[in-house]
C-alpha cells in the first residue's frame, strides 16, 4: 500500500467519523412532533417524498429546466460510481481490468463530469443562481469533479501510473476531508431532511396527493 492511499484511508476515517457524529445528532432529535390533528398516513407521505415527489413533474419548477435536471441526475450517477471505485481500488480484485471495462467506466465517468462541468458553468452564467451561491456551492463541484476527472486518468492509466496514482488519492482525500464540512453532507441528511416532508405533509393528508389515491383505488 502506497502513502498516497495510507492518506486517503486517513481522510476516509476522519469523514466516516464526522459523518457518524452527525448522524448520531439526527437520531437524538427524534421523530418529528407535530401537534395539529392527524389527517393522513405518515409513511404513505414519506414513500412518495422519496418516489413520485422527486420526479421533475412533481417539483415546484424542475420541468422548466429539464436537461439541468438531467445533468444533476447523471452527476450523481458518476459520484456514485466514483466512491464505489475508490472503495475497491483498495482490494485485490483486479478490478482496473480488462481494459475495455476500464474505457467503459471512463466513459461514464466523462459523461457525468461533462455534466458537472456543465452545472458549475451555468452557476457562474446565470444570474438568479449567482445570488444563490456561497462559495461552499463552488467548492463542492470543483472537489467532486475534479475527483471525477481523476478516476477518469487512474481507470485510462490502470492505477499504474505513479503521478495519476498520487493525484487520484490526493484528490480523494481532499473530497473527504471536506465533506463533513459542507454541502455534500447532505449525502447523510437527504434522508433525514425527505423523512420530515413526507412526515409533515402525509400527516396533513396532502401528500399523496388526492387525486393519485385515487387513481391507484
Amino acid at each position: 500500500m502506497t502513502i498516497y492511499q495510507i492518506i486517503s484511508l486517513a481522510a476516509l476515517f476522519f469523514c466516516m467519523v464526522l459523518l457518524l457524529l452527525h448522524f448520531v445528532r439526527i437520531v437524538k432529535l427524534g421523530k418529528p412532533k407535530d401537534l395539529s390533528v392527524k389527517s393522513g398516513d405518515v409513511t404513505q407521505g414519506v414513500i412518495y417524498a422519496n418516489t413520485v415527489a422527486m420526479s421533475p413533474t412533481h417539483k415546484e419548477s424542475a420541468y422548466l429546466h429539464l436537461p439541468t435536471y438531467a445533468a444533476g441526475i447523471i452527476y450523481h450517477l458518476g459520484t456514485f460510481l466514483s466512491i464505489l471505485l475508490f472503495i475497491l481500488s483498495f482490494f485485490e480484485l483486479n478490478i482496473w481490468y480488462p481494459e475495455w471495462l476500464n474505457l467503459i467506466l471512463a466513459l461514464c465517468l466523462s459523461a457525468s463530469t461533462l455534466c458537472g462541468i456543465t452545472l458549475i458553468v451555468k452557476r457562474l452564467n446565470n444570474k438568479n443562481l449567482k445570488s444563490l451561491s456561497n462559495p461552499d456551492d463552488y467548492l463542492s463541484n470543483l472537489f467532486t469533479t475534479l475527483f471525477q476527472c481523476a478516476g477518469i486518468a487512474f481507470l485510462l492509466t490502470g492505477g499504474m501510473s505513479n503521478t495519476w496514482h498520487a493525484v487520484y488519492y490526493i484528490v480523494a482525500s481532499i473530497l473527504l476531508i471536506y465533506m463533513p464540512f459542507g454541502k455534500l453532507k447532505h449525502l447523510l441528511y437527504y434522508f433525514s431532511a425527505r423523512y420530515h416532508l413526507g412526515f409533515f405533509y402525509g400527516w396533513r393528508g396532502t401528500w399523496p396527493p388526492k387525486k393519485e389515491l385515487e387513481v391507484r383505488s
